[in-house]
């Protein structure tokens, strides 16, 4: 079994992440149907018999890993070390790889999923996409998927919510008022970390909280059920736009070619 392996933050992105490319794959590839998704792939974490992995985590499921014969690098393992230093999330994203080329000897390994809230540090996507490009010829060959939101996944949320009923409405004329913009076509602008005033209502969290009245079942019709299209238009600046158009060039010629 193919399987992609996913790195995030938390359970929610995961879901959040692997939802949206199973979609994206499902409108790219015109004979797949969603029920074939699991007898395609699978989504996996680094260790065996999970759905993903956290970043935080990273360092302990290395020392896990070596008791079960993994070697990293003495150093960093890099295509070329005469390149500038790494950014933040570099180092880590390395470690990841070298990992991952250790697991391809024994895992079906075609792709590796990397989710991260950029949280106001641009410089994470840079060192993720540092690590990239220094791996992308080496074998065996994988797939490197990068998925940065700015400023955190519920900026996504409200690229994809669409007002359901007259209270829901209401509550989003409230907040734009307040706001003097519209959090769901401009969410990217939602930089508070606050959960008190006067800055909460500036707290991506806390405005899909009370966009989808803290329910989660609405919060994942945001990107589970909004039309794909609308996500393109709405998350240009949050980085949603960019991680579909990585899923259809990155994914879609892997599952696209097992026809």
């Amino acid at each position: 079994m193919i399987e992609f392996v996913v790195i995030v933050e938390s359970s929610a992105d995961a879901r959040t992440a692997t939802k949206l490319a199973d979609r994206v794959l499902v409108e790219n590839i015109d004979w797949l149907e969603p029920e074939m998704l699991q007898h395609l792939f699978q989504w996996s974490g680094l260790e065996e018999n999970t759905e993903h992995s956290c970043w935080k985590n990273i360092s302990h499921i290395i020392e896990r890993e070596k008791e079960s014969g993994f070697q990293p690098p003495r150093f960093l393992r890099r295509a070329n070390p005469r390149q500038k230093t790494l950014q933040p999330d570099g180092a880590n994203t390395i470690k990841i790889l070298n990992l991952v080329s250790h697991l391809q000897k024994t895992r079906n390994i075609k792709a590796l999923l990397l989710i991260r809230d950029l949280d106001n540090q641009p410089e994470r996507r840079q060192g993720i996409e540092q690590a990239r490009s220094e791996h992308i010829n080496r074998p065996p060959k994988l797939e490197i998927v990068i998925g940065t939101a700015e400023r955190m996944r519920e900026a996504w949320v409200l690229n994809g919510f669409i007002p359901s009923n007259q209270d829901e409405e209401q509550i989003l004329k409230e907040i734009t008022t307040q706001l003097k913009f519209n959090p769901c076509e401009e969410s990217h602008r939602l930089r508070s970390n606050s959960l008190t005033e006067p800055d909460r209502l500036r707290n991506p969290k806390v405005v899909v909280e009370k966009l989808t009245g803290g329910r989660m079942q609405r919060e994942q019709q945001c990107w589970e059920e909004t039309p794909l299209e609308y996500l393109r238009e709405k998350g240009v600046d949050t980085g949603l736009t960019a991680y579909i158009k990585e899923i259809e060039e990155r994914l879609i010629p892997i599952i696209g070619s097992a026809e």
